[in-house]
């Protein structure tokens, strides 16, 4: 039945969802709307404001915002989906080790069945954590995109290059990232937009990473690149080259503002003022950086030069979660830290990194990233009713420091519900589970 509020000589707006009585972080200029309402209409945002000035809806479907937070659905900037599947399986080892000894072995195993449960089952994640778009790199990306279909989540998909001294191999790999990128960009009814991924510049020689850059360029995406991660893939750069990553990469023309570079951990300020000078973006990863002890980027400064720093997980297996509210944290704490200053990177602007400055990052901030009118209606609502929770004297303090990722009720992505009262209503959350199991199970043995 559809409802609207009674006021004499206004005729009801339609509307797919009303949100009424919640408390709204829109993401813009720091403002917090008390008792606000959120309207969605043909998967858009019709309205985000005060719920006492807002005009008369009669909608679908009304859901109780009392006691919620209403924000943008969080941007996860870096991850390998798919490596949800491989979590847990190489803990307490250095990047190096990790990859060759354990990562890459399983990873040549792979099948594209593998890489589809593997990712539905962190898209599951994702969703009942608040995370409602994610950038991937991995292998196997057109069954990232089917799992990205079936759960309703946004992402922008990059097929990943490593060419580790095999050219035949780089060659190939660059078509398939270019057949992926061309056949998903706007898939799924625009939810899934594509990049190019060559994997860093340690792995993929110079021509492959021109031929990489004009491949981008000339479609018209962005690149997803590992930069300057750890000390061991700067130190082998500069040894091949005479030049650092971000010199190198400067210099044959590859930096631009589509290229999305993730960690960063490893710079001078030369090289930072060299990103900044090419506008590119960062994806900052604080746990993997910190669990495989790469280093800590930073971010002060890639924020003073100007830069668009945006938050991601990295993969399950080096993170191993995909809880941003856990990033937030972690990304706050090491950067202060670091600095020994406790006013680094305060609360307010990891949220905007977590959301409007990850849609930044990733060039889809007309799209998503913060509650406005005729944006698409990607958002969460947090049960804000927690004795962690309260009291609630600043509510971008609260999301940062306090809150987790099971305190998400409510997941809405282009204006559908996927999960509601924590009841996942886009997948099958139990199936999902045991095929996941099973995957891992059956890669290892193999």
């Amino acid at each position: 039945m559809k409802y609207g509020r009674k006021r004499r000589g206004v005729f009801p707006l339609e509307a797919d969802i009303v949100v009424r009585g919640c408390l709204i972080l829109p993401m813009i200029g720091g403002r917090v709307i008390s008792s606000g309402l959120l309207a969605i209409k043909d998967h858009m945002i019709a309205y985000a404001g005060q719920e006492s000035d807002a005009p008369r809806f009669q909608a679908d479907k009304f859901l109780d915002g009392h006691a919620k937070l209403a924000l943008p659905g969080f941007v996860n900037c870096h991850t390998h989906a798919a490596m949800s599947i491989l979590r847990g399986i190489a803990e307490d080892q250095e990047l190096d080790r990790w990859l060759k000894e354990t990562i890459w072995p399983l990873e040549a195993k792979l099948k594209p069945e593998d890489v589809y449960h593997g990712t539905l089952l962190s898209c599951l994640e994702m969703i009942k954590s608040g995370t409602t778009c994610f950038s991937d790199m991995y292998f196997h990306e057109g069954m990232v995109a089917k799992a990205v279909e079936e759960s309703g989540l946004r992402a922008v998909l990059a097929s990943g290059i490593i060419e580790a001294g095999n050219s035949e191999r780089g060659t190939k790999m660059l078509k398939e990232s270019i057949r992926i990128a061309k056949k998903y960009h706007g898939y799924a009814g625009g939810r899934i937009t594509t990049q190019i991924g060559p994997h860093t510049a340690y792995t993929c020689g110079l021509e492959l990473l021109r031929k990489a850059r004009q491949a981008a360029s000339s479609m018209g995406i962005g690149v997803h690149i590992h930069l300057a991660e750890s000390k061991d893939s700067s130190r082998l750069v500069k040894e091949k080259y005479g030049r650092g990553e971000v010199e190198l990469l400067s210099d044959e023309g590859f930096l631009g503002p589509d290229v999305l570079a993730a960690h960063c951990v490893h710079l001078s300020r030369e090289d930072i003022a060299l990103l900044a000078k090419h506008d590119v973006k960062v994806a900052y990863n604080p746990v993997s950086d910190m669990k495989l002890a790469s280093g800590i980027p930073r971010v002060k400064e890639f924020l003073e030069a100007g830069m668009t720093v945006g938050l991601g997980t990295d993969g399950p297996a080096s993170n191993n979660s995909l809880d941003a509210f856990e990033t937030m944290k972690i990304a706050a704490l090491l950067q202060k830290i670091l600095y020994m200053d406790p006013t680094v990177l305060p609360a307010g602007k990891v949220l905007e990194m977590a959301t409007i400055d990850g849609a930044r990052a990733l060039r889809i901030d007309q799209t998503v990233g913060s509650l406005e009118t005729g944006k698409r209606a990607d958002l969460i609502l947090i049960d804000v009713k927690k004795p962690h929770l309260t009291p609630m004297h600043d509510p971008y303090a609260s999301l940062v420091y306090s809150a987790r990722g099971s305190d998400v009720d409510t997941t809405i992505v282009d204006g559908k519900i996927l999960m509601e009262n924590r009841k996942v209503t886009a997948l099958d959350e139990d199936e999902v589970v045991k095929k996941g199991r099973e995957t891992a199970l059956d890669l290892v043995s193999r």
